[in-house]
């Protein structure tokens, strides 16, 4: 449970914000104005929140569940967290002397015990099918029959996309410029209807290169290799190692379920960002394993417009179970049971060299040619603006390599000002994704104690 002598910092509880409207209007909550009758135990904080309206905003955030922070208000907003659970959660962190009612009151209790009998009878999860449990026989052959159609259509979706890159290369890269988005989104539309996301979304990543700037040309042709390549893959996934298959079915966009051993630590929140398209919101949450130094990657959706429901602070630590996902790098992971709430730690990921952190990028490109990134901590290193002056890059404080900083989001711009400021010219630790794009930065922290400082 989490005691209320321990308190988050205004960026963890803004990085549980669903989007930036939400954190500006939260954060103009967090001050004791408009708020009555808080109070909170060792696990709970809630209060009243004046509104439009003549009843105040009855509101109610479960610091210590089971299942993580959960919030409750009586406002109509569909956001999670409210601003109005961002703002009690602020003005939490900030009080030395917290709440004016020690009880709380019937509508927060009523919540707060229906959630947590619900948390203590959820059942266990099922046995897997590896660890003995008995699987039916007929629901197994008509899984199998599912699971084969679809090797079927997406089989034929990559044989139909061969047959399209084929003919754009013969008839020049010229002719991708002509043709606009409407070439590659119609294609996109085909690798859907084949049951292959993955395909659909590496080809939908094409049509804006051709408006991209000078060099055009090599980069459609780089990432058209790319995705010959994965169409050959699973064209030939029978002759791959099983690692390497394994790549090609999630690349593809086939379910890889959470099949690896269970592995409990109490892990870091690193970093945790959101990227969208018209159909879906996709969470990143970057952990950091600070017994195992193990670094997990959860990822959570969200239908378009909608944030995706788990949030977890950036900068703290929670006593969990992860179940890996298959694969060389197990990098992805799911979340199993929670221990404890997230609480303050001292705890930092291991620090490399540029170089050491871009031959780590080389090695895991190796066993995923298709891996845009690799998650990696430099220090020490000094941000400093690039030669040119078109960007910024992180520089080895010994005097040794650089990288450069992407200039794309989540990082830029608020978060490379913040690591600028964060810095002031002396050395740091930052954490965030290398790739051959550059370096996006994601946390940082200060030479010495400090704490984590999100930069996205």
């Amino acid at each position: 449970m989490t005691e209320q002598g321990v308190r988050w910092t205004a960026d963890q509880v803004l990085a549980l914000a669903p989007d930036a409207a939400s954190r500006k209007a939260g954060s103009k909550l967090g001050a004791a104005g408009p708020w009555s009758d808080t109070g909170g135990d060792e696990g709970a904080i809630w209060g009243l929140c004046k509104g439009s309206g003549s009843k105040p905003y009855q509101t109610v955030v479960d610091i210590a569940g089971s299942t993580g922070p959960a919030y409750k208000c009586s406002c109509p907003s569909r956001k999670f967290p409210c601003k109005h659970a961002l703002g009690l959660l602020l003005l939490w962190t900030g009080a030395d002397d917290w709440g004016s009612a020690p009880e709380a009151p019937a509508w927060a209790e009523e919540w707060l015990t229906g959630r947590r009998k619900r948390a203590a009878e959820k059942p266990a999860a099922p046995a897997r099918r590896d660890q003995g449990a008995p699987a039916d026989p007929a629901a197994q052959r008509r899984a199998d029959i599912r699971a084969q159609q679809r090797a079927e259509r997406v089989s034929a979706g990559a044989t139909e996309l061969e047959q399209r890159l084929s003919d754009l290369l013969r008839g020049g890269l010229a002719g991708a410029e002509q043709a606009g988005y409407g070439l590659w989104e119609e294609t996109a539309a085909r690798m859907v209807d084949a049951q292959a996301p993955g395909l659909a979304a590496r080809v939908r990543e094409l049509g804006p290169v051709a408006t991209s700037g000078p060099g055009w040309p090599l980069r459609l042709l780089e990432e058209c290799a790319l995705i010959h390549l994965l169409d050959q893959g699973w064209l030939h996934r029978s002759d791959l190692p099983p690692g390497l298959a394994t790549t090609v079915r999630a690349r593809i966009g086939l379910p890889t379920p959470a099949d690896g051993p269970t592995e409990r630590d109490q892990w870091l929140v690193l970093a945790q960002y959101d990227t969208a398209d018209t159909k879906l919101t996709t969470r990143r949450i970057w952990l950091y394993g600070t017994g195992s130094g193990r670094t997990a990657l959860l990822l959570s959706y969200g239908a378009a417009g909608r944030p995706p429901a788990l949030a977890l602070p950036v900068g703290l630590a929670f006593d969990a179970e992860l179940s890996a996902h298959p694969g060389p790098a197990q990098l992805r992971a799911e979340l199993g049971e929670r221990f404890s709430a997230p609480v303050p730690t001292a705890a930092r990921p291991s620090a490399v060299t540029t170089s050491e952190a871009t031959a780590r990028y080389g090695t895991a490109l190796r066993d995923d040619p298709w891996l845009d990134s690799w998650p990696v901590t430099l220090g020490p290193v000094i941000p400093a603006p690039l030669p040119d002056g078109s960007g910024w890059q992180l520089a080895d404080a010994d005097g040794g390599l650089a990288v450069p900083i992407t200039a794309s989001a989540p990082a830029a711009p608020p978060g490379l000002w913040r690591l600028v400021a964060l810095s002031g010219g002396a050395p740091v630790t930052v954490f965030g994704e290398c790739g051959h794009r550059g370096f996006t930065p994601l946390a940082a922290w200060p030479q010495g104690p400090g704490e984590t400082v999100a930069l996205c």
